[in-house]
């Protein structure tokens, strides 16, 4: 019975949060994802591939994925990229799929800082099963069941397609970096139902952080450790969508090659919902040869609970076509956080 509780309330909040994008912990290993203006400044050509599953223990599940590639033209101060998002929740067959060009320029502002300018143009649709929705007047709280029909089975139009805009800006010099971003600028029709009565909000938000270089490893010449990069860096990641907001903070160590990250999510949070508070622990490893591969997984601390939900799992890869040199040049540039 508990779990069918469960489920009952991830499809409520899953339609009353339509208003909210869906999140992911690597956010900065979905960068253009995060913000448009990251395009092209790895000065490099990414590939990248971001997937999260999302408390996979109730009986229905929510997963995500991220693909993009972006290329630096170097001469013309220039990044231009392509991204394809999607997410799908299984009851309902409830989707929203995205494809979007991405662009950016390159401003040199002072000795060492940077200014990019990015902008997204997007083509996306939504699509649901209705037959399969549950709806809040089909609950019998008093007898612990669910009645049959919703009265949305004949309703034919069930996909939705839209044009959509995002846009924003990033800095950054050797030590720090600041970004903001504002995302459906176009405020598209959300509703199956009814016309211009229900647009998805803008959502805004404003990241960054700091980066300490430490001593540089020595603890075996066998293994080279003499030239390994050693950093620390802290960040945050705030935003804001309609009603709802929310804060993640954190750290990264990297020890070359191996990075650890811990976040929090939930600081603050106006209503409290499960999705807003979790404690994220972060492994990855970078290699010389332009891959990085990146694992997290999310402890869910609000009262849905950890044991019922699951958490979240995600992963995040990515591969980078450049030489050798100009990688590690390219990367101590950029101090962001790699995942």
């Amino acid at each position: 019975m508990m779990r069918n509780v469960l489920t009952i309330i991830f499809m409520f909040l899953s339609f009353m949060a339509k208003s909210q994008d869906v999140q992911f912990s690597q956010f900065y290993a979905a960068s253009m994802y995060l913000n448009p203006a990251f395009t092209g400044s790895s000065e490099m050509t990414r590939v990248g591939f971001n997937f999260r599953n999302q408390w996979p223990s109730l009986n229905q599940t929510f997963v995500v994925f991220s693909a993009y590639a972006d290329h630096f033209i170097d001469s013309k101060n220039s990044g231009i990229g392509i991204i394809v998002n999607g997410s799908k929740e299984s009851l309902t067959g409830f989707q929203n799929n995205e494809i979007g060009l991405l662009y950016s320029y390159r401003l040199r502002v002072g000795e060492n800082g940077f200014l990019h300018m990015g902008a997204q143009g997007s083509y996306a649709t939504r699509s649901a099963s209705f037959d399969e929705v549950i709806l809040s007047t089909q609950l019998d709280i008093d007898r612990g069941v669910i009645n049959p029909g919703n009265g949305i089975n004949n309703m034919d139009d069930r996909n939705q397609t839209f044009a959509d805009l995002h846009t924003g800006l990033l800095y950054y010099n050797n030590k720090y970096w600041f970004g903001i971003s504002g995302h459906h600028l176009l405020r598209p029709e959300l509703s199956f139902l009814t016309d211009d009565q229900d647009r998805l909000a803008i959502k805004y938000a404003a990241h960054g952080g700091v980066k300490f270089d430490l001593l540089a490893g020595s603890i075996n010449d066998y293994f080279n450790n003499t030239q390994q990069e050693r950093t620390l860096s802290f960040a945050f990641n705030y935003k804001k969508q309609g009603v709802y907001d929310q804060l993640d903070i954190g750290t990264e160590l990297y020890l070359e090659p191996l990075i650890l990250g811990l976040w929090y999510r939930g600081l603050p949070t106006n209503f409290g919902l499960p999705n807003n508070e979790a404690l994220i622990t972060m492994v990855g490893i970078t290699l010389d040869s332009g891959l990085d591969i990146g694992y997290s997984y999310d402890f869910t601390l609000s009262k849905l609970g950890w044991r019922n939900s699951g958490g979240a799992h995600e992963i995040s890869i990515r591969y980078s076509f450049v030489n050798q040199y100009y990688l590690k040049n390219s990367q101590k540039r950029l101090p962001t956080f790699k995942y």
